[in-house]
């Protein structure tokens, strides 16, 4: 329902719509009365793709947003000094790699970390699958995953990707991912009237190169309960900082950790050296594969040290 306003004295009527495309502080939403390219009053800007908004509508397409809704979850990167919001009321973040180039896995659990953290399901697609001599090699890669639960769809773009397409109807999703595995081709594939910009891969650099500049909104087939989905693609990245967890925060977001959390012999057992601790007895039982806890590490000294950057945080 609209709610009745009277800026400067005037009545005007808000409107409720969702946030399709961000540029800075420009952005795009979706009304039903039509698509409106719309600013935040003030100067603080702090709106995601997929966030519903309440707008007022100025004329000649324009508008202002005047109220964020509640936020079911905010998918969104940090370092000691910067946050970026990345989209907000997500069901699925899907983590694109590709059998070509090269990817981390590191990076695959900064995303699932962030989604874990946000109550938002994590989908792993491994693109470009027709590349059948690199395949064994990127899909080893991803077993530590595979072996938690972890959902891998091995798909090609270049064949349509039906299966994703499939799999996506009635899902509110957003592509995640280095540059260069083809996300933008996924869009295009999934959404034809996307007609996302793709480029060639750089060769020498085994890195793609950036042809998503910023995070667009596409409507999807409604799934089974007839619940409208929609698709994100969002630029490239090569980094995702998550300084605004909290160590306890960043083990909760570790599945495997989960059982074992409050099972240490110290109650503030720093998982490093102490005699005990349940989670390094898993490492060395076999229980937590080497290389998540090698990610846990990593991305919990990265976190320490953008607090001591910071102390705000």
């Amino acid at each position: 329902m609209r709610k009745r306003i009277r800026p400067g004295g005037h009545g005007e009527d808000r409107v409720g719509g969702v946030i399709v495309a961000a540029f800075g502080r420009h952005y795009e939403i979706d009304t039903p009365s039509g698509r409106l390219q719309c600013y935040p009053r003030g100067k603080k800007s702090s709106f995601a793709c997929g966030d519903e908004v309440e707008v007022l509508p100025g004329g000649d397409g324009q508008g202002v947003i005047e109220a964020l809704k509640p936020r079911r979850n905010l998918l969104w990167r940090s370092d000691a000094f910067r946050e970026k919001l990345i989209a907000a009321n997500l069901s699925h973040i899907v983590i694109v790699v590709a059998t070509e180039p090269g990817f981390s896995d590191l990076l695959v659990s900064r995303c699932i970390v962030a989604a874990e953290s946000q109550g938002i399901t994590p989908l792993i697609v491994l693109n470009k699958a027709d590349l059948g001599d690199r395949l064994a090699a990127a899909k080893a890669q991803l077993a530590p995953f595979s072996e938690l639960g972890y959902e891998v769809l091995a798909v090609s773009a270049l064949d349509g990707a039906a299966r994703l397409r499939e799999r996506l109807a009635g899902l509110q999703a957003i592509f995640v991912g280095q540059s260069g595995m083809g996300k933008s081709t996924l869009t295009n594939a999934i959404v034809p009237e996307a007609n996302a910009a793709t480029r060639e891969i750089s060769a020498a650099l085994d890195s793609g190169k950036h042809t998503t500049t910023f995070a667009r909104l596409y409507a999807l087939p409604a799934g089974d309960a007839n619940k409208p989905g929609w698709l994100i693609d969002s630029p490239g990245l090569q980094v995702f900082g998550l300084a605004h967890l909290s160590a306890d925060d960043l083990a909760e977001a570790f599945i495997e950790f989960r059982p074992l959390l409050g099972q240490c012999r110290f109650r503030d057992c720093r998982h490093e050296a102490e005699p005990g601790c349940a989670l390094l007895e898993a490492v060395q039982a076999g229980r937590i594969h080497p290389r998540r806890w090698e990610h846990f590490r990593t991305i919990r000294a990265e976190i320490a040290t953008a607090r001591k950057l910071n102390p705000g945080w």
